[in-house]
């Protein structure tokens, strides 16, 4: 009698090929040599101009002088009032034209393409026009003035109130289309079918805006706002261009101080005030990176 004796098999796992090892780590190397040259452009024109600006600003005698300086005061209450007034208005009155551009009639998207013209257009010649429009002697806002009435207009410029609101409006005016649109995306994005719902249910206008649209669209707003407020502490087109600080430097914002003490050949004053910005664009960062993080 045979007898049949079965020996288990034993198997070993095979090495993964060298060569696709070989290949990914090739593709890998790659990755890194190519993002080099973007490291170099960050280092050469953000790191070392911001690093060697605040080497600049790093004397506390720089400081010294430019708590000193009364326009430096004069300047940081514009820079205040141009933040909460102007942004407010203009975030509002965006909320308001982005519920008049989301309809879907055929005039509506024309007057919507005139609307974003103000935006897409260069501030030099746009900003520039309304300052040889707001000329006293040959502008013409002031010849209307002297056609219609026989007086002489104001001299727009020359008073530090009107210079001020006049750069304002010409903020409002140059960025108002681009949070029109982004607040048009925003409604955009809420359902039909809520509205449709609400509609059966008797909601009023008011009523749809205020448990539908608002809800909808409340964090979008409100980070539209943060970032908007550190965009125009960085703009200086809307002063600098319409009344270039004047008249005295009464309307100076910290945008468009630095550019005086520069002009003056002061860099470290020049350095300093920029450095005295960030207290007030450090927290608007924070609280628009806690909003997006939610």
């Amino acid at each position: 009698m045979s007898s049949i004796i079965a020996t288990p098999t034993t198997t070993h796992e095979l090495p993964a090929p060298a060569p696709a090892a070989r290949r990914s780590a090739s593709w890998d190397n790659w990755g890194r040599v190519m993002v080099v040259p973007y490291l170099l452009v960050f280092a050469v024109f953000v790191l070392y101009p911001v690093g060697y600006g605040l080497w600049l600003a790093r004397h506390p005698q720089s400081y010294v002088r430019l708590f000193a300086d009364p326009i430096f005061f004069r300047t940081v209450i514009n820079t205040l009032v141009f933040l909460v007034v102007a942004i407010n208005i203009k975030m509002m009155v965006a909320l308001l034209l982005s519920g008049f551009f989301v309809q879907t009639r055929w005039w509506i998207k024309v007057l919507s393409a005139l609307f974003i013209l103000p935006w897409a257009v260069p501030s030099i010649p746009t900003i520039l026009s309304v300052r040889f429009m707001l000329n006293p002697e040959w502008g013409v806002v002031n010849t209307l003035i002297f056609r219609l009435t026989g007086m002489d207009g104001p001299n727009w410029l020359n008073d530090p109130t009107l210079a001020l609101s006049f750069s304002m409006l010409m903020h409002i005016w140059k960025s108002l289309p681009f949070w029109t649109l982004i607040l048009v995306a925003g409604r955009l994005s809420i359902p039909s079918e809520q509205y449709e719902a609400a509609a059966v249910d008797g909601a009023s206008t008011w009523q749809k805006f205020r448990f539908i649209t608002w809800p909808s669209m409340r964090t979008l707003y409100l980070t539209s706002t943060i970032l908007s407020m550190i965009w125009t502490l960085g703009d200086f087109n809307s002063v600098y261009l319409l009344t270039g600080g004047g008249p005295a430097d009464l309307t100076h914002v910290l945008a468009t101080l630095g550019i005086r003490y520069l002009r003056l050949d002061q860099v470290d004053l020049a350095m300093a005030s920029i450095v005295v910005a960030m207290p007030l664009v450090l927290p608007l960062v924070y609280f628009m990176m806690k909003r997006l993080s939610k």
